[in-house]
């Protein structure tokens, strides 16, 4: 996981772009004919996918403003319109989608006939998570925190208070110039502060605590550490970076995840590591096993804290830190700071220092477009007719349900694709090679789920591509978050049917 530049946030405030249009989308029209494309009104930018579908040839994409993001607690912008190129056997008809209410849930669509009024029809349940959320508000707005300040580093890795051989491990990784919140934090985890830490995923947190734990560990052979995360793939993603910052140090971790032979871990756990880096599940069950024992730990790192609570583990963390000594050293770190993150760590933490390098600007390196299909069918074909082109050489494809990642996998598969996939029911040793395999660009595309592929940091992600409707806002902020990293562009499309 590279953490040695700043990644690159997203967008700035408001509903609008740079260039002063409203972001729009564009219906593709039926397969076969009868679909034409009708024009706005008001032109103010070429749309993002010109709909030649039904003449043979791929969705073409036009480079467009990008879309802006606002704060969850200011009033959306004025959604963009999907101009639809529907056929029919009688006089063609276009749909309009309208945005809702700033509250974010979709009522449903007006449809009107000719250059006539529309009615409305209503939707009576929500079927599925997301499909009564405006999806024409992604592009313009994210769910953020408000930023708490501009912060820009001051120091070099070398010049930081820690052990000789813990700056050479530094060094062989090509850290120089600590990014703000290992700049911040580093500093004052080594003074013994407990600490709320603010940040995205990318911004170097892991760096940020691992440094100076390590170092603690050096200097007082006695101190343990124990790091709780959301998910298996950040737990990895966290070991790999500890084995490459305490190589040659003498001091070990064990991995405590899911998926993975419990047995094994045991066996490891009893060699007196002291590093211990898993997923609440799991370690409480070693807990209640007798095998794994809390009150040797003085150190607590919870990362994703947020994503911990959304997928209710705040039950097993409360748990594991009633094991845990009141006078230890904890760590909290969190991408969002709600009143519910608010409590638990104001019950975790003693005097703590609060650090914020979230940035208000969430997409600004990241064209957000919307593309639009008639059919089911139809779907999977515009979704290979992209795939196809060159640029989309690294592509993060999110779905919504771990069978239908499985299923979305294997059938670009048989359409010829490098494509893999990663879910919960997949074995640890299967995800793990599915990562290394997008990672090392053995395959181009990786279908995931959300929980899969939060707190994920793979470099140079080309297209980020919601082939499902996200649930939330929230978790199209996450997902997006994905591309347009460390400076570089990136594209978001979400498939949207109607």
């Amino acid at each position: 996981m590279d953490e040695k530049k700043h990644h690159g946030s997203y967008g700035k405030p408001g509903g609008r772009s740079s260039y002063g249009g409203t972001r729009r989308a564009v219906v593709l029209g039926g397969i076969g004919g009868g679909g034409r494309y009708e024009p706005p009104r008001k032109r103010t930018k070429k749309s993002n996918f010109i709909g030649n579908i039904e003449r043979g040839g791929a969705p073409d994409v036009v480079h467009t403003p990008r879309a802006a993001a606002v704060s969850s607690h200011a009033s959306a912008a004025s959604s963009p319109r999907a101009f639809s190129s529907s056929y029919s056997s009688s006089s063609p008809r276009s749909s309009t989608s309208r945005g809702s209410s700033v509250g974010g849930r979709r009522g449903g669509f007006s449809q009107g006939g000719g250059g006539g009024g529309g009615r409305m029809q209503m939707r009576s349940k929500t079927r599925n998570p997301g499909e009564n959320i405006d999806v024409n508000r992604f592009v313009s707005r994210a769910v953020v925190v408000a930023e708490e300040k501009v912060y820009s580093p001051t120091h070099q890795f070398a010049d930081l208070k820690i052990e000789t051989k813990l700056k050479e491990n530094i060094a062989k990784k090509g850290y120089i110039i600590p990014t703000a919140i290992q700049d911040q934090a580093i500093p004052e985890i080594l003074k013994g502060r407990d600490l709320i830490g603010i940040a995205n995923t990318g911004e170097g947190k892991t760096a940020a605590f691992l440094v100076p734990l390590i170092n603690k560990m050096m200097l007082n052979p006695d101190s343990r550490v124990l790091v709780i995360v959301p998910t298996r793939e950040l737990a990895l993603q966290i070991d790999e970076e500890f084995m490459a910052f305490s190589r040659g140090l003498g001091i070990y971790s064990v991995l405590l995840v899911g998926g993975t032979s419990m047995g094994a871990q045991i066996e490891r756990l009893r060699r007196r590591v002291r590093m211990v880096i898993g997923t609440p599940g799991r370690l409480k069950d070693l807990v209640e096993r007798g095998e794994l024992r809390l009150a040797e730990y003085d150190n607590l790192v919870l990362d994703e804290a947020d994503r911990m609570l959304d997928m209710g583990f705040i039950v097993d963390i409360k748990f594991l830190i009633e094991k845990m000594p009141k006078e230890r050293h904890t760590l909290f770190f969190s991408a969002t700071f709600s009143r519910e993150i608010e409590d638990l760590a104001h019950r975790m933490l003693r005097e703590p220092i609060r650090i914020s390098v979230k940035k208000q600007d969430t997409a600004k390196n990241v064209e957000q477009d919307i593309v639009r299909f008639r059919e089911k069918g139809q779907k999977f074909d515009m979704l290979c007719d992209f795939l196809r082109k060159a640029e989309f050489n690294k592509v993060l494809v999110f779905g919504r349900t771990k069978h239908g990642v499985e299923k979305l996998g294997r059938d670009l598969t048989h359409a010829g694709f490098r494509a893999t996939s990663i879910h919960g029911n997949k074995t640890q040793p299967q995800r793990q090679r599915a990562l290394k395999d997008f990672k090392e660009d053995r395959v181009q595309i990786l279908v995931a789920t959300d929980v899969a592929a939060r707190g994920l940091d793979i470099p140079n992600v080309s297209h980020v591509i919601n082939y499902e409707v996200p649930g939330s806002y929230d978790d199209y902020v996450h997902r997006i978050g994905r591309t347009g990293r460390a400076g570089k562009a990136g594209s978001a499309l979400t498939f949207v049917e109607g």
